[in-house]
């Protein structure tokens, strides 16, 4: 009782919506997201995308908040509570951040990195095809870089829900959003000659990226793509991570539950979409249809030849773009890191002080093996799913492709069919809110999720 006394909490509604936003909309959206899209043929993706983000989405978003807020625990913790049986998912849910947080801010560290090349007007460097696998092969330039990206996440997280996370929320999102739709706008304007002649536009971009074309696409072909889709959720809506537990465990009671998840759910949909425009058509407009197949380079190898190609605004645009980047990657930082501390704290009732300096020294110490994966502790090492990577890849693998779909599987199982259904929805109708999607929830939770999970899984472990 003691503990629940003294626990933080969001200040209200929109405190919460701006810190989970906050969450979803980082790395996953404005980095994977584009890329995957234009890999995956661009509409059939966002069509795949945004009917899993309404089911799918929904009822994974809606348990993990409606766990958080009914225990008052961390993930660590949260669902020992529900059943002491079915503790260990927490143990899992909490293992994912754990693994994700120094591999994100190695990727946090490239991308103050490229911040800091156009800051300083030297955007023509980064052209080279070189540049970035020179970048992070090197040895104290990375490091540093990951060094100063974590630090600014600590202070955040070690100020606490309330001081840290939530204000820094509300002020980084609303200028994050502008940017956003700005570039996005800007990018639709675009129109380039190739020297044969060829006149491409971002309007026809904007057609690649949003008309889905099936002509052509195989049955197997589709179902990748419909994977690809629902993998890009966990991280759109930082759900299998244990960060929404613990986000929703901020929630005062009298918060309007569901309300607040459609507006995150639509706030998080409308980014991914407006991140993809910012990028896709830029791309397809200056490189072609060959360009938009650079995979997770498409942001740090592609673009700055887009903006190079954009003349004397390039460096603008690159500067802003890369400002945008940084915003996100540290909302969504910290609140990988704000899981593992609110664990940290609730299992050993240690202070937030004590428990941020403890993840601190793991952070620090794995990130800088994971920087150095690209030099002195360099190795290639092919995994189940066919793809060859080194240490970050081989910490991306476990964490996205097994462990989340794992935890989010025996979520499903433990709702559905162990606690039944009925736990989530008496949360979220509590103080007599509606429910408007009850059925839905119901049978996504028990069946359709379930099955979807399994294939995912299979998938992952390279068995089709």
């Amino acid at each position: 009782m003691k503990k629940q006394i003294k626990r933080s909490s969001f200040s209200g509604q929109m405190g919460f919506i701006m810190a989970a936003a906050g969450s979803a909309v980082g790395l996953g959206n404005i980095w994977r997201f584009p890329y995957l899209a234009a890999k995956d043929g661009g509409g059939v993706f966002i069509l795949c995308y945004i009917i899993l983000a309404l089911t799918f989405g929904f009822a994974l978003l809606t348990t993990e908040v409606a766990i958080g807020r009914k225990t008052k625990q961390s993930p660590l913790t949260a669902y020992g509570k529900l059943n002491r049986h079915w503790g260990g998912i927490g143990v899992l849910a909490c293992l994912v951040p754990i693994l994700i947080l120094p591999y994100y801010c190695s990727i946090g560290g490239w991308v103050f990195k490229y911040l800091s090349i156009y800051l300083t007007g030297g955007g023509a460097e980064a052209v080279s095809d070189k540049y970035f696998s020179g970048y992070i092969s090197g040895t104290f330039e990375p490091l540093i870089c990951m060094l100063l990206f974590f630090a600014v996440t600590a202070i955040i997280v070690y100020c606490g829900v309330e001081k840290g996370i939530e204000r820094y929320s509300k002020i980084l999102m609303p200028i994050l959003v502008v940017m956003i739709v700005g570039i996005s706008i800007f990018s639709l304007t675009l129109e380039h000659n190739d020297v044969d002649g060829t006149v491409r536009t971002g309007l026809e971009g904007l057609k690649i990226y949003l008309v889905p074309d099936f002509s052509g696409m195989s049955l197997k072909e589709f179902f990748i793509v419909l994977m690809d889709a629902m993998g890009q959720l966990f991280f759109s809506i930082s759900v299998a991570m244990g960060i929404m537990v613990a986000y929703g465990s901020y929630v005062r009671k009298d918060t309007n539950l569901m309300r607040s998840i459609n507006q995150i759910e639509i706030f998080d949909t409308v980014i991914a979409l407006l991140a993809g425009l910012m990028i896709v058509p830029a791309v397809f407009t200056f490189m072609g249809a060959d360009g938009m197949s650079a995979g997770p380079k498409l942001m740090f190898v592609s673009l700055p030849k887009v903006f190079s190609a954009m003349g004397g605004i390039g460096n603008i645009i690159g500067l802003v773009f890369f400002l945008i980047v940084a915003f996100a990657a540290v909302t969504s930082s910290v609140s990988i890191m704000e899981a593992i501390v609110a664990s940290i704290m609730d299992h050993f009732g240690f202070s937030r002080k004590k428990s941020s300096i403890i993840v601190c020294i793991y952070a620090l110490i794995v990130g800088s093996i994971v920087c150095l994966g690209y030099n002195a502790l360099f190795f290639e090492i092919t995994l189940p799913n066919g793809t060859v990577g080194q240490i970050l890849d081989i910490l991306d693998y476990i964490s996205n492709n097994c462990f989340m779909p794992l935890v989010a599987l025996l979520t499903c199982i433990l709702i559905g069919w162990v606690v039944k259904p009925d736990v989530i929805i008496d949360e979220v109708t509590q103080g007599r809110y509606n429910f408007k999607r009850k059925w839905l929830y119901i049978v996504m939770i028990k069946f359709i999720a379930p099955i979807m999970l399994l294939l995912l899984l299979l998938q992952s472990f390279g068995l089709f």
